[in-house]
């Protein structure tokens, strides 16, 4: 069973300005000459890790990771702002160009382009816009903010069956008449500029999210994703996101699929996965029929899950050849 590979710090950091006011996080590690990645992190709005450095071997890989518009380190966070020019230029397209501009910068030809949960989403959307500067897909948690997906996760119906309990957790802040409508409901409180409003708010959607993500709990993600500055940035932009239909036509990520023929491409799904259910990793597959798909029986959404970590090293490994 493959794990992470050891601890590394990054060779270089840097603020990066993207325009619109906006600024990125950006950073390196591995072989400065090694075979280009860049790791696409999800939420949106989670912003990288070390942990992320570690899929990838870092003798063979030059890594790139990067925190997304108002995410992690770039700023500015979306705790601190309700701008709504700044928000307005959050948008996927907006984060399309800003990997575009990254790999420029960078001097970088081709790289492979690796994302799991939201970030399998951004890394679908940029490879399709091109596709000429991907080496390889490595795509995990399948998810392209479909209504249904999105209706799965945070309307009442589904989950709460699953997780009742965290579900009462989840639903608390809003008001009962306001539950048919969950994400506008806590758009309004997400967004409210009284932070006796949206702090708890934010750790109530993190929360929710944090507690469905891994099959067994886990107790130091939960505290880290309720974290008030974090967990109010990570349910903003999230949000911002979901009520906005990912700022695309529903179901355009896997209508355009034809445009990834050629790219090599696995995509690691857990079948346990309660956050992006496997149903949208096996459509992804089915419109790109040279894909690998490796479904882990016994894990959930997390990356680092045994079954589903021990995929993506192999993975990666192989790509580096």
């Amino acid at each position: 069973m493959r794990t992470f590979y050891p601890e590394i710090e990054p060779y270089r950091t840097e603020m990066l300005p993207v325009g619109d006011g906006h600024e990125l996080y950006l950073e390196q590690s591995g072989n400065p000459d090694g075979k280009p990645v860049v790791f696409v992190h999800g939420g949106p709005g989670s912003g990288t890790s070390p942990k992320q450095r570690r899929v990838f071997d870092p003798e063979r890989y030059r890594i790139v990771l990067l925190d997304q518009r108002m995410a992690g380190r770039s700023t500015p966070h979306a705790s601190s702002t309700l701008d709504e020019q700044l928000w307005a230029t959050n948008t996927t397209a907006h984060l399309v160009a800003d990997l575009e501009r990254v790999r420029e910068h960078l001097g970088i030809e081709r790289w492979q382009v690796f994302g799991g949960s939201w970030g399998s989403c951004l890394a679908l959307a940029y490879a399709q816009a091109h596709p000429g500067r991907v080496t390889e897909l490595v795509l995990r948690g399948i998810f392209t903010l479909r209504s249904g997906e999105l209706s799965w996760m945070y309307e009442r119906g589904h989950l709460e069956h699953v997780y009742p309990d965290h579900w009462a957790d989840f639903v608390a802040p809003v008001a009962p008449h306001r539950r048919h409508e969950m994400q506008l409901a806590y758009h309004e409180l997400l967004f409210d500029p009284d932070p006796a409003v949206h702090v708890p708010a934010g750790q109530a959607w993190s929360g929710w999210e944090s507690r469905v993500i891994t099959v067994l709990p886990d107790g130091q993600g939960y505290a880290k994703a309720t974290e008030a500055a974090q967990a109010v940035a990570f349910a903003r932009i999230e949000n911002h996101f979901f009520v906005h239909g990912g700022f695309f036509r529903e179901g355009s990520l896997l209508d355009r699929a034809h445009l990834l023929a050629g790219i090599p491409t696995v995509i690691v799904q857990g079948r346990l996965d309660m956050c992006t259910p496997a149903r949208t990793a096996f459509d992804l597959a089915a419109r790109l029929p040279d894909a690998e798909l490796v479904v882990v029986p016994d894990a959930g959404h997390a990356f680092s899950e045994p079954g589903t970590l021990d995929a993506l090293v192999r993975t990666t490994d192989r790509f580096a050849r």
